[in-house]
């Protein structure tokens, strides 16, 4: 059974969509007719800052957005309404890694890591949901990490705020049901991102490799655009990609 998905009209925000998942997602809603607008502190697929904020680019707009910074969440997205009308899905893939042994760790780096990857997801869902109960209609993906339940050596801070935002996306999917809008989370599992790269060494690399596999950013689209999709018919559920599985690339075209 092949699978395809139309995105005509759609209005997807994705934070932490410059590089990564988020830029694979981005490319194949612009692909489908939709629109990626991608709140973002670097420009796509560099480490450099955003120069152009607001620069559309063959479907996907880049916003130039501290997801940590409430205000800053909320002013972008209101421009974002403004602008299109409406969101249709939100996909909060905004995060940061950094890794230290639980004696070792600079406060500065916990703090940070919870401002991004907890208080991120929350600022830019208390700026977008409203919008969509008031519509009754809407998706909302978060994403979450297998640390999150097993722990990680060298990876408290982001274990920590991946177990939160599980809660929180499962909290908030109870909340909004009745509005027909949609909370969904997604355990990517290992992908070969930037930030993968970064945060483990050659030996990570290899323990990653020869345990649950890596994947790449596209096989984790083709779930994003189901849960994105009215298809979905689901909420406060949570996609994981486990070796036993393979790829989850299950509905790619």
């Amino acid at each position: 059974m092949k699978v395809s998905f139309d995105a005509t009209g759609e209005v997807v925000v994705i934070t932490g969509g410059a590089r990564g998942i988020g830029a694979a997602l981005a490319e194949a809603v612009a692909r489908r007719n939709g629109t990626a607008v991608v709140f973002d502190v670097v420009a796509p697929q560099t480490g450099t800052p955003l120069a152009q904020t607001g620069t559309p680019s063959a479907g996907v707009v880049y916003v130039e957005v501290d997801v940590s910074d409430r205000e800053a969440v909320l002013k972008a997205v209101g421009s974002v309404v403004e602008r299109y009308g409406r969101i249709d899905g939100l996909v909060a893939g905004a995060a940061v890694q950094p890794r230290a042994a639980v004696v070792d760790m600079d406060p500065a780096d916990w703090t940070h890591t919870l401002k991004v990857n907890l208080d991120g997801v929350v600022w830019v869902c208390q700026a977008v949901v409203p919008q969509m109960v008031d519509r009754r209609s809407g998706s909302v993906i978060v994403f979450t990490s297998g640390m999150a339940s097993t722990g990680y050596p060298g990876a408290a801070a982001y274990a920590a705020s991946k177990a939160a935002v599980t809660a929180f996306a499962r909290t908030l999917a109870a909340e909004v049901a009745e509005h027909r809008v949609r909370v969904n989370i997604v355990a990517p599992g290992v992908i070969d991102t930037d930030q993968f790269r970064s945060a483990n060494t050659s030996a990570d690399r290899e323990h990653w490799r020869d345990t649950l596999g890596i994947g790449d950013p596209e096989d984790v689209v083709g779930p994003l655009l189901f849960l994105l999709s009215d298809a979905a018919a689901m909420t406060g559920s949570q996609l994981t990609r486990e070796r036993a599985f393979g790829r989850l690339d299950s509905f790619k075209e």
